[in-house]
Order: structure tokens, then C-alpha cells, then sequence
């Protein structure tokens, strides 16, 4: 099915208010993929209405002010603050209106939004109904939606003759920055960050950037979109020591490579889980595991390292699990996990971002965060550790904790990871909306 997203405004009259809320006032509709995310019902009637009165150029400010971070900012794990909500809910555009619940995330490559009812429909003057849901699209679809509505807010004010306002300097400083190519990767690297513009020192942001020549300017924005707590994007000097101390030799020539791409989708053009997904599942043909544990030697084979990488508990570092290219053929696996399972869990991660396509710069890292690469791995290491359909007949009918612990143990996994396996596929409810994360 084509994607489609639109944001549209159809003209009312409001006789107050400031000249730019006069010149763009109307009833505000977003629709994604042929549904209404703005639907709902005014207190004065039961009228079913697409969506709300409201001033579309504090849309329009709003989206040209968080456009970066809207495109670039990853959904963080758990619950989301107020920062993030600031910058990706409709609901705290403000200024009197009674705005969508609708969320908009993206992961570099995929744009989901995400709407819910109004929680207290007796407290507000506009109703939205409908269940929760999720439609996901590409990010040049968003990227492409968000800039005709500025543009044809723009046109509405420049009609009334209302010029010179605080949209038209974003909508020119951010044309300008789209322009320039550094100019560009800065501010989406401020955007991995979780920054407004211009909210971080430069400097401190040009050092980071300063590192890509080592790093890869891909890995360097994944870097940025982990949670480092406060502590900073690691240099490339921290990187490379890092992997010194705490990592294990490795080839990059030895690691596993898949025969054959077909039937696997092309990076971004569908949800991540899929990519991941069907690459664990070619690869695991490929090498005739059927089923079967992947036992830590074996697991080692595939990335092209030693079974010790596994093994050895009393190394992890305090970063995250990478792999680091030297350039010259070797390299170092370094993994942060103190329990088996979890660099089991992130070994396989690595040696699915190195098949997938995260393999052409120096540094492959498995972070934290929910971008698209993220979660690629993720499907990735889920799939080939522990196949749905093998753990499926392992538990058959009986889906208890216990009997998932089982299978846990069986396949070397973390409970969690059956759990996840298991929501993924429809064969327990999720109880958060956190938990499709890996799936949208």
C-alpha cells in the first residue's frame, strides 16, 4: 500500500486575535494512510468533525521549529519527558487550542505517529475519539507533508499581507541550513542529541563531528542518539581505548557474509523488524541451524572473533558493545553486558548491523537508543538466537512464565527476549506501547 500523510487546513473566520491567528484560522486535519488522526467531536453537538479549530500558524511555528528533531530525534526507551514531549506531541503547541494527542517520532528512516483519545472528554471543548493507533511512514513523506503545510500557511499570511513574522524567519533559516551540507549534518547531530538548535556550545558539537573521519559519520549519529546520562559522546580517542582494554581480537574477512540478498528489504524501505527479521532467517538457511541453539563457539564463528568474547564475564566495558575496524583487516569486539545472555544477545546484533549494512565504516555500535539501525539489530540477534517458529513449538499451548523461562534457558536468551519475541508476534498482549518499539 502507498503511504500517504497530509496536513491540511480548511479556512473559518475568527474575528479575534492576532493577525497571524485571524489570517491561518481553520479546522485542522492530519491524515496517515487514509486515516483521520484529528477526528473528534465539539462540546456544542455530536457532530463528527475531522478535526479541530485551531490557528494553523502555530502549527506551522511549531513544526518549523522542531523540523530537525521531528525527522532525526529517536523515541527514548521507557517513558519520554518533558523535552522530548515538547518537541514531538501536538498537544504542547499551547495557545489556548485544544491540540491532537498525536505524538510524531522518527527513526532516520521511518516517521510514526501516534494518536490517543481524549482522556477527560467532559474537561475540553474539542473531543478526539477513536483508539489508540500508530501509522508509520517513510521520513520523506513527513519531511514532504510538514513543509507544504508551512509553505501553505505562509502563502495564507502573505495573502493578508501579514509579513515579516516569526515563521517566515524559521521557514528562511531552516531552507538555509537544509542548503548547506555541514551546516545540515549539524543539526541533525544536534537533533540525535535531543537539542533544539542552537541549544548545545558548537564547539562542542563541532569536536564530536570532528571524529566521523575515524568513526564514520553513520556510527557518529548513533553514538549521539544513545542516552549517555550526562557523561558526552565518547571521542574516537575513548572509542579505540576502550576496545584496547576491554575488547577481543577479531576479522572482519572471517565474519559471516550472506550469499544471497534476495528476498531481503532494502535498508529503510520498510519497518526495521522486517529487514532484520528476514536476514536472521536467510542467514540461518544459509548455514543449515534450522532451529537449533546457537552455541557460543558457533555464535563467535559468525562474527569472526573468539569464543572468549562470549565467554570471558570480567571485561566489559563501560560504553556500549562495538565492533571497531582498524582499516588494516583487524578489529576489536567489545561488549558491555556482564551476563551471558546479553553479549550473546549483542554479539548477535553485531553481526547482524555488519550483514545488513552497517558494515562500511570503522565503527559498528549497538546502543541503546530506537533508531532505525537499532532496531534492525535488534529483530536481528532476536531471530537468529531464537527463531519465532522454533520458539513457538517449544512452547506450544503453554505460554506461562515459567514454560517462557524454559525457553529462555534453552535458546541462551534473556527472558525479556522471549517476551518481546512473543508480543512481537501476536501471541501475548503488549501492555505498554513502548513495547512495538522494535516493530515500527
Amino acid at each position: 500500500m502507498q503511504e500517504h500523510l497530509t496536513l491540511s487546513l480548511v479556512p473559518e473566520t475568527l474575528d479575534r486575535g492576532s493577525e497571524e491567528e485571524s489570517a491561518t484560522f481553520g479546522a485542522f486535519v492530519l491524515k496517515a494512510n487514509g486515516r483521520r488522526l484529528t477526528e473528534g467531536v465539539g462540546v456544542d453537538g455530536n457532530e463528527l468533525r475531522s478535526g479541530p479549530y485551531v490557528s494553523g500558524y502555530h502549527v506551522a511555528q511549531w513544526l518549523a521549529w522542531n523540523w530537525w528533531r521531528l525527522l532525526w530525534e529517536s523515541r527514548p526507551a521507557g517513558e519520554a519527558g518533558r523535552e522530548w514531549d515538547f518537541a514531538h506531541r501536538l498537544s504542547s503547541i499551547g495557545e489556548g487550542y485544544v491540540w491532537p494527542n498525536v505524538e510524531i517520532s522518527s527513526d532516520g528512516f521511518r516517521s510514526h505517529l501516534t494518536s490517543a483519545p481524549t482522556v477527560e472528554p467532559e474537561a475540553a471543548l474539542f473531543r478526539y475519539v477513536g483508539a489508540p493507533r500508530t501509522e508509520s511512514v517513510s521520513a520523506g513523506v513527513l519531511e514532504q507533508s510538514m513543509d507544504r503545510f508551512i509553505v501553505c500557511v505562509l502563502e495564507l499570511l502573505n495573502e493578508r499581507n501579514v509579513r515579516d513574522t516569526n515563521l517566515h524567519r524559521l521557514w528562511h533559516d531552516l531552507k538555509r541550513a537544509r542548503e548547506d551540507e555541514a551546516l545540515s549534518r549539524f543539526r541533525r547531530f544536534e537533533a540525535r542529541l535531543g537539542h533544539d538548535p542552537d541549544e548545545v556550545d558548537e564547539n562542542e558539537i563541532l569536536t564530536s563531528l570532528a571524529d566521523a573521519t575515524r568513526l564514520g559519520h553513520d556510527a557518529l549519529e548513533e553514538l549521539a542518539a544513545h542516552p549517555w546520562q550526562g557523561i558526552g559522546v565518547p571521542s574516537a580517542a575513548e572509542v579505540v581505548e576502550e576496545s584496547r582494554l576491554h575488547g577481543f581480537d577479531s576479522r572482519p574477512q572471517d565474519a559471516v557474509r550472506l550469499d544471497s540478498r534476495d528476498g531481503i528489504p532494502a535498508w529503510g524501505s520498510c519497518e526495521a523488524w522486517k529487514v532484520g527479521v528476514t536476514a536472521a532467517r536467510a542467514l540461518r538457511r544459509q548455514e543449515a541451524l534450522n532451529g537449533e541453539t546457537i552455541e557460543n563457539s558457533r555464535l563467535a564463528d559468525l562474527a569472526g572473533t573468539m569464543q572468549a568474547a562470549v565467554d570471558v564475564p570480567d571485561r566489559p566495558t563501560k560504553l556500549i558493545s562495538f565492533m571497531f575496524d582498524d582499516g588494516n583487516g583487524g578489529s576489536r569486539v567489545t561488549l558491555r553486558s556482564k551476563w551471558e545472555t546479553g553479549r550473546r544477545f549483542d554479539l548477535a546484533r553485531l553481526v547482524g548491523d555488519r550483514l545488513c549494512g552497517g558494515g562500511e565504516e570503522p565503527l559498528l555500535p549497538a546502543t541503546q537508543s530506537y533508531t532505525y539501525r537499532q532496531k534492525v539489530q535488534r529483530a536481528f540477534a532476536a531471530e537468529l538466537l531464537c527463531p519465532f517458529e522454533a520458539v513457538d513449538a517449544f512452547l506450544g499451548d503453554d505460554l506461562s512464565e515459567e514454560r517462557r523461562d524454559d525457553a529462555a534457558e534453552r535458546f541462551k536468551v534473556s527472558p525479556l527476549t522471549i517476551r518481546t519475541l512473543l508480543v512481537n508476534n501476536g501471541r501475548i498482549e503488549r501492555d505498554a506501547i513502548t513495547d512495538a518499539l522494535d516493530r515500527i
